[in-house]
């Protein structure tokens, strides 16, 4: 079974930090993870990518993130990682963690979300 859970979310001021963290785990085989990512919904919106890495580390950045977000990985730990400062209003949605696994015995991976975890930040 995989699971992919996300933790870290909470109400920030505008202006301030979070760290949100996301942990990927297989309990019935051994397993690889490629591209894995931050997603956003905010009400009324379509969900939006906020970060993606590489299993070799590249980065992108949504451009409203550009500068005060950022993304990294701990392939040991299957655990996936984004720093938000400077925080506004706007960023507030849920937020999602995406990880493309591939199980032994696969030939392609998969992608897999997380339940999300609430970020809101009051003006």
């Amino acid at each position: 079974q995989v699971r992919v859970v996300e933790s870290g979310g909470g109400l920030v001021p505008a202006g301030g930090s979070l760290r949100l963290s996301c942990a990927a785990s297989v309990s019935d085989s051994s397993f690889s993870i490629n591209t894995m990512g931050w997603y956003r919904q905010a009400p009324g919106k379509q969900r939006e990518l906020v970060a993606g890495i590489t299993s070799g580390g590249s980065t992108n950045f949504a451009e409203a993130v550009k500068g005060r977000f950022t993304i990294s990985r701990d392939n040991a730990k299957a655990t996936l990682y984004l720093q938000m400062n400077s925080l506004k209003p706007e960023d507030t949605a849920v937020y999602y963690c995406n990880a493309a696994i591939k199980r032994v015995g696969e030939s392609f991976y998969h992608d897999y979300w997380g339940q999300g975890t609430q970020v809101t930040v009051s003006s």
